[in-house]
């Protein structure tokens, strides 16, 4: 082979390489529940040890680095597909996601927040328990005034959806007193505590944090699930009316085979 040719080849894989991109790493975050979880699923993608996440984000020390505790980083996770470049360290990673997050919270959606008498950390609390009450956009915002209705009056909340995170039992279809007794230590029940849980229960939706943000002015205290596959909800001012609809909904579960579920009724002050 000619020393030309052998020169071009060399040329070639010079600037072949220099036009090779790694491209980078997509890292979609959704339906992640507690901080654990959350460390494992950005150590998979990014190929990289866990323990790595877990110093950021289940360490006091280290979420002071976002104004935030181990209870309120989760607070700041947006749900979103990023792009971060091969080989990022996780403190960085975790920057670009937490960055979202600040984009998130113009000063409408701040004042918005102020109005309700929340912080912007309490607002995704509360969001992320109405995205574990239903599926249904219908219903959110109705389901956010509930429970806004409860804070002001000072009532304990009773998110069934509180104990399956205190117990760390997402897959418990109905919630028992025996689960109210195991859950009572922990400041995620909402049924032992009045008041907000100290963090999120799981990352919630966008559309969901909105729908608190701009939760009706109704004056519902109680809601139950309507006695059909819709995903909506009955919703009641008075306990006796909640009551009727209860029941409802304990016939219609009786009828199609389901064990009844114990309803969220708190005692009125």
């Amino acid at each position: 082979m000619s020393l030309k040719k052998i020169f071009g080849i060399a040329i070639w894989l010079t600037i072949g390489c220099k036009e090779t991109k790694v491209p980078p790493t997509k890292i979609t975050i959704n339906n992640i529940k507690t901080s654990t979880a959350l460390a494992e699923k950005l150590a998979k993608i990014m190929n990289d040890d866990v323990a790595n996440y877990k110093q950021y984000l289940t360490n006091n020390d280290s979420c002071k680095l976002w104004q935030a505790d181990t209870n309120t980083i989760m607070c700041l996770i947006m749900p979103n597909t990023y792009l971060v470049a091969n080989g990022t360290s996780a403190k960085k990673v975790l920057q670009k996601i937490i960055t979202e997050s600040a984009t998130y919270w113009t000063a409408n959606r701040t004042e918005k927040a102020k109005q309700l008498g929340l912080t912007t950390n309490q607002i995704v609390v509360l969001a992320s328990i109405v995205e574990e009450e239903t599926n249904n956009a219908d219903d959110k915002g109705k389901i956010a005034s509930v429970y806004i209705n409860r804070l002001k009056k000072n009532m304990k909340l009773e998110a069934d959806p509180t104990l399956k995170f205190a117990l760390k039992d997402f897959g418990l279809k109905r919630v028992l007193n025996i689960h109210k007794t195991l859950a009572a230590a922990s400041p995620y029940s909402t049924y032992a505590n009045f008041g907000l849980p100290p963090g999120p229960i799981c990352i919630p939706e966008i559309s969901t944090i909105d729908a608190v943000l701009n939760a009706p002015s109704t004056a519902y205290i109680f809601f139950v699930a309507q006695p059909n596959n819709s995903g909506l909800s009955n919703f009641a001012t008075d306990y006796k009316q909640h009551q009727l609809y209860a029941t409802e909904y304990q016939n219609y579960l009786n009828k199609i085979g389901i064990e009844k579920k114990r309803t969220s009724t708190p005692t009125l002050p």
